[in-house]
């Protein structure tokens, strides 16, 4: 599988880490040398397992570790359970899986499918980038055999991609955001109101629009000019894409205190599109909303 777009912040070579150690909450399961082998391996026959290889002393790695961790929490919280599995390899940690594995940067994310070993990416994406990988992965794995296990114990294996959501999955491995927005268009026009591929399409408008961007720039000067609501868009979109939605929800909801007419239509409009990429159940769009209503109302 192709990597993602490098766009967004590189990774960092294991050599290079000079940073102290955090001790931080890691997010899935702790892999070692005896549960990787014990294990891990034999249960990638039956579903997919995704594993983030991170340091404490690299906090580009945590940051990508919490990310998905709060994917695996949302999708575990469905009906259907995750459909995958969750590892963390702790470099410092364990040497000599990060040797197995032939880790030399971090991040770097790994998926094994039947014992196979899939590199995933080994940059710093953001949620709706890792959410995409994420979802083409089970796709893929899912053509060999491999994904939830039916009551009956069969294999259930997940519907073929369609035409629009290839061309538009192919586009992102490319970077191409504006050729992946008209195919989830061209998907939409065809089937108006599926699911899929308006989350598509909201996760690619958001990587169009922070294209380019220095992220932590863009939020520092809307932090020194909370008047100022175009920057607060941007900031607020620059939160979402790195998993901060609470975040980026109250700082659009702080603007649309201070606005009004167009401009105040304009933001409600921009945040309820962000809404759109968070799972309905999750609290923290609960949360939003009820702040978003407080303050329109």
């Amino acid at each position: 599988m192709s990597s993602l777009p490098k766009n967004f912040a590189s990774a960092v070579d294991l050599s290079a880490l000079r940073n102290p150690p955090i001790d931080i909450e890691s997010a899935g399961v702790e892999i070692t040398q005896a549960n990787l082998m014990q294990d891990v391996l034999p249960a990638s026959h039956a579903q997919v397992v995704i594993l983030i290889c991170w340091s404490p002393r690299s906090p580009q790695s945590q940051a990508v570790m919490s990310a998905l961790g709060q994917l695996h929490s949302q999708d575990s919280a469905k009906p259907e359970g995750a459909g995958w599995l969750l590892g963390n390899v702790n470099v410092d940690a364990q040497p000599e899986v990060a040797q197995a594995l032939q880790v030399q940067t971090l991040p770097l994310a790994l998926a094994i499918i039947q014992e196979q070993i899939v590199p995933l990416f080994d940059t710093v994406p953001t949620a709706p980038q890792i959410r995409l990988v994420v979802d083409k992965v089970l796709s893929l794995a899912a053509e060999r055999g491999v994904g939830a296990v039916a009551p009956d114990g069969a294999t259930e294996v997940e519907e073929q991609l369609e035409p629009e959501e290839i061309r538009a999955l192919e586009a992102l491995e490319q970077g191409d955001y504006a050729a992946a927005s008209a195919a989830y268009r061209d998907w939409l026009n065809r089937a108006p109101g599926n699911a899929l591929a308006q989350l598509g399409l909201a996760q690619v408008e958001l990587l169009l629009r922070i294209s380019g961007f220095d992220i932590p720039s863009v939020i520092a000067a809307a932090n020194q000019n909370p008047t100022d609501l175009v920057l607060a868009k941007q900031a607020a979109d620059c939160e979402v894409a790195e998993g901060k939605f609470e975040e980026g929800f109250s700082r659009l909801i702080s603007a649309i205190k201070i606005s009004s007419g167009e401009d105040r239509i304009g933001i409600r409009q921009h945040l309820v599109g962000l809404f759109s990429l968070v799972d309905p159940a999750d609290p923290i769009l609960i949360k939003a909303r009820q702040k978003l209503a407080s303050a329109l109302f």
